[in-house]
């Protein structure tokens, strides 16, 4: 097996200034880019600081004690975070996730949840807003985001062996808090949750089965992740990917499944039921789900745009880089001028890095020599 080298970068990117086109563009409620796909979905990251360290994600030779965080003043005030997300609003975004980083650990969240639970679509809808957390300190925080106005909630949980998951965080934190919070959550009211499983072959691929069991029947939904070649500080080898198609072989091995339609249209996950006696899906026994983003590029129907915690506007989980919206704020922009830039930047959006690196000989790289951005920087 070759050597892995995990290169020592500033995982922070150069940015692009968002410039005001010489012809405004008003917010009508459907943006599309260059590839007519319509901006509906937009990820916000509240925090570039996480309490574990996966080596998928955030490897403890990059991230160490002595790795520079973002100052606090250079983070968006939550005031700034729900002026921007009102103008994506009336771009045609309908659902918010909030990530990081771990976005638990950003002070007082309740405070930025309960802003962004108050926006309304242009047709007066709520938002779906949800949060993508590690767990760590779910059960603390469960009933006050409920409180908040957040409606759902996404967990990262790479398997249920104690050994196995203090080993894939690398901080020695005990699988029985992160499943604490998930029971947390479900008591508090927090609907739909999901439990999303990187898989990595050679370190957590035993752990499938027992997870599609443990939360069968649970009421929360399972999601098998292909472990991506997100950034450049986690080694990433494609050897090491498993891919989705034999995650499902190995569950129908014990756990009859059936195929389902997707739930939404840019729907990431391939959805499967558990079928019950006569064979069609049982609603009671739930769903499991998989994520094929490395052997199975969704590019065409990418309808998702990701904010730093710092104000950054990126395109694509694997862009180079960002735009600065942040300036423009701090410069006393107006709301059409905001939503007039965020309009010129989805409108020259060609972002496809996964079907050009599909398309492409197995050594071959996308971009090779490219900075990508990290996920603990814009989440996932």
């Amino acid at each position: 097996m070759s050597e892995r080298i995990i290169p020592l970068i500033d995982e922070r990117l150069a940015s692009l200034p968002a410039r005001l086109p010489a012809v405004p563009i008003a917010a009508t409620g459907h943006l599309t880019d260059r590839l007519q796909r319509p901006l509906s979905d937009l990820r916000i990251s509240v925090t570039d600081r996480c309490n574990f360290r996966c080596s998928y994600c955030m490897p403890k030779e990059v991230f160490d004690k002595d790795y520079a965080f973002l100052p606090q003043g250079a983070l968006l005030s939550f005031e700034e975070i729900t002026r921007l997300a009102r103008q994506f609003v009336a771009h045609g975004v309908r659902k918010i996730r909030l990530t990081g980083g771990e976005p638990l650990l950003r002070k007082n969240i309740e405070i930025l949840i309960a802003q962004l639970a108050a926006l309304r679509t242009p047709g007066g809808q709520p938002l779906d807003l949800t949060l993508t957390t590690n767990g760590s300190i779910l059960a603390q925080k469960a009933q006050a985001l409920k409180d908040a106005g957040l409606q759902r909630v996404t967990v990262s949980l790479d398997g249920l062996d104690d050994a196995v998951f203090r080993q894939m965080n690398d901080v020695d934190f005990p699988v029985t808090k992160v499943l604490a919070g998930i029971e947390a959550a479900q008591r508090a009211g927090l609907t739909n949750i999901k439990v999303n499983m990187v898989v990595k072959r050679g370190t957590n691929a035993h752990e499938i089965l027992p997870m599609a069991r443990h939360f069968k029947g649970t009421g929360v939904v399972l999601r098998f992740i292909e472990y991506m070649d997100v950034g450049a500080t986690n080694g990433w080898r494609m050897d090491e990917v498993l891919p989705s198609a034999q995650v499902i072989e190995l569950l129908k091995t014990e756990l009859p499944l059936v195929q389902l339609s997707p739930s939404a249209s840019g729907e990431t996950a391939e959805r499967w039921g558990y079928a019950g006696a006569s064979g069609q899906h049982d609603a009671v026994l739930g769903e499991v789900g998989v994520i094929s983003s490395v052997t199975q590029a969704f590019c065409k129907d990418c309808n998702r745009a990701r904010l730093s915690t710092e104000g950054k506007l990126y395109l694509c989980l694997f862009a180079t880089q960002g735009h600065d919206l942040r300036t423009l704020l701090r410069t006393q922009a107006s709301d059409e001028e905001l939503a007039s830039a965020i309009g010129h930047i989805w409108q020259g959006r060609v972002d496809r890095y996964s079907e050009l690196r599909a398309s492409l000989p197995p050594d071959s790289t996308v971009g090779a020599g490219a900075k990508r951005v990290e996920m603990s920087y814009i989440g996932g």
